[in-house]
């Protein structure tokens, strides 16, 4: 009996356990983020190094899973002064936080085809749990006889809850830095064979 219960205890959670794998094609993705610069413009930036990997079996992909592993020591303004300034202390301190990540748990279709992406953002040494926007493009066969996910993500997350608070007081009023964060990310995946 007990074995009988352990068996079906064992098929119903594999039922819900994703199999397929999917990978980043990088040449064809992107992660972007926008700070707000003298409250009178914006200062727009990316990552050159991350990694995504994603579980989904299900053809509108409800059921995906995502890891994705950003390395803050990538990140590019256009401008070589400004990066360097980035990477210290008073902003990633990438020596002592080489990544940035996110934990995908659940990416969940809302009525009007968009969907809602809830997982743990994790910078600077701080962890919080985040909803982020989501849209699925399309899944493909490409020319090469695979297949293809686009997903696009995005969303807004304020830097002061992780740490990350140098800034200075303007004149005028308001701060030099913007504390939102706007970021988006244009993701290919390879599904894996």
């Amino acid at each position: 009996m007990k074995s009988l219960l352990f068996a079906s205890l064992f098929v119903a959670t594999s039922a819900f356990a994703q199999t397929q794998s999917w990978t980043l094609d990088a040449s064809h993705s992107s992660i972007n983020f926008a700070v707000d610069h003298l409250v009178i413009s914006e200062t727009v930036g990316k990552f050159d190094k991350y990694d995504v990997e994603a579980k989904a079996d299900k053809p509108d992909f409800t059921d995906a899973k995502f890891n994705v592993v950003i390395q803050t020591a990538s990140i590019n303004t256009a401008d070589e002064k400004r990066d360097a300034h980035l990477k210290n202390a008073d902003f990633f301190n990438v020596e002592k936080h080489p990544t940035i990540t996110f934990v995908g748990k659940s990416f969940t279709k809302q009525k009007n085809g968009t969907y809602k992406v809830n997982g743990t953002l994790t910078m600077n040494g701080v962890s919080k749990d985040i909803v982020l926007d989501g849209k699925l493009n399309g899944i493909v066969k490409d020319p090469w006889g695979g297949t293809r996910a686009g997903l696009k993500i995005s969303g807004k997350v304020d830097r002061y809850d992780y740490g990350l608070k140098y800034n200075s007081a303007l004149e005028t009023g308001g701060l030099a830095i913007g504390k939102e964060v706007r970021i988006t990310a244009n993701i290919e995946l390879v599904k894996k064979s």
